[in-house]
């Protein structure tokens, strides 16, 4: 390197070419820290009581700049026919990735099918939607992206219009290598983001911790939470637990849940095709519960009471009944699960240490574009 800038110091023109061969070396360097951070693993954290169960696709790891990609992409309205909505549209930060609405309203102004689901803990879930139709995260995006009552907006036209961007293709390049950009790398960097989002923050982690005291109402809701009624032995509970166990409060399972008797939406039968699977719907997480209001596939209670009453007294009898809902009574001989207000009352104190508000609040996960002002 001395050698080189005696030589180019004898020519009158040393100083351009001494600027010149600067500006080589600090690409050179630029070059190689891009190679770096473009290898930068995303530390995926949380307890350790959630498991590591659980699958990342071998074509697509979760890094830095992948993930801050797909946290672009989410809040991204260019990715809907009309310009006018984005993924954040139905899955609100402030509700747990929700939007508090029975149907959400799609580009076209149509409302969906079904309810829209809480994003906590999806790194953990193996088959997305109600009906479980999607073995994966990568799967799963393609459908609100191109349904023409959600987005409503082909894939292709998607990725034609970001790449006309000035924003976008230099962070594909990072993320992908590439600045031309491809259906199969929006998935993949709106998955990555969807990986990140982990509630494990709520009192109930506290308390499993060691680091929260519940008070006794909660104790007794969780008590009940985790038992199944046995009269004949004095035991009261409230049969959570066979669908909701576990420390992620959720099973990969598909229930009928008694709400009717005459279906009218089949569930995960209109997937697999098998009777069997007649007004079955795959078993939500409870974490946030008390934020992701109206419940149920067709957002047809808008309290968690109503949701206990159901449960309590309301089962309706079909012939694909959860098995865990069947002849369930606190009482001796009893035809429904025959809770006391009381118990109700605690159960929904116990919901409440399910609360993640650093989770609703984290600034990771919130929208990372400008606002701009109107």
């Amino acid at each position: 390197m001395r050698k080189l800038l005696r030589t180019v110091l004898k020519d009158r023109s040393g100083w351009f070419k001494i600027s010149m061969v600067c500006a080589v070396f600090i690409c050179c360097g630029l070059i190689q820290s891009f190679q770096v951070d473009n290898q930068e693993t995303y530390v995926l954290q949380y307890p350790a009581n959630f498991g590591a169960r659980f699958v990342i696709p071998a074509d697509n790891p979760t890094t830095k700049d992948g993930v801050y990609l797909g946290r672009l992409l989410f809040y991204e309205k260019a990715l809907s026919a009309k310009n006018n909505i984005s993924c954040e549209s139905c899955h609100q930060q402030k509700l747990a990735f929700t939007d508090g609405k029975a149907f959400s309203t799609g580009t076209d102004g149509s409302l969906t099918a079904r309810n829209s689901m809480s994003l906590a803990n999806l790194l953990w879930v193996r088959n997305f939607f109600w009906d479980g139709r999607s073995p994966g995260l990568e799967d799963q995006a393609r459908f609100p992206l191109t349904d023409p009552h959600e987005m409503g907006q082909p894939l292709s036209e998607s990725a034609k219009k970001i790449n006309n961007t000035a924003l976008y293709p230099p962070l594909f390049k990072k993320a992908f290598g590439s600045t031309v950009i491809t259906e199969g790398q929006i998935l993949k960097a709106l998955s990555q983001f969807e990986r990140t989002l982990i509630s494990a923050g709520s009192n109930y982690d506290g308390y499993l911790a060691g680091n929260y005291k519940p008070t006794a109402q909660e104790l007794r809701g969780l008590q009940l939470f985790e038992s199944g009624p046995d009269p004949k032995n004095g035991v009261r509970g409230a049969n959570c637990g066979h669908c909701h166990g576990g420390v992620k409060t959720f099973k990969e399972l598909f229930h009928n849940n008694g709400l009717d008797s005459l279906v009218t939406d089949m569930g995960r039968e209109q997937f697999t095709g098998q009777s069997t699977d007649r007004a079955r719907f795959r078993v939500p997480t409870l974490r946030n519960i008390m934020l992701t209001a109206p419940y149920m596939h067709d957002g047809r209670f808008s309290t968690i009471e109503q949701v206990l009453d159901h449960y309590n007294e309301h089962i309706r009898q079909s012939p694909t009944l959860s098995s865990f809902l069947q002849d369930i009574s606190n009482e001796i001989g009893g035809k429904n699960l025959a809770l006391t207000r009381g118990e109700k009352a605690d159960l929904i104190a116990f919901l409440g240490m399910l609360t993640d508000s650093s989770f609703i609040s984290n600034p990771a996960f919130s929208n990372p574009h400008p606002v701009l002002n109107p």
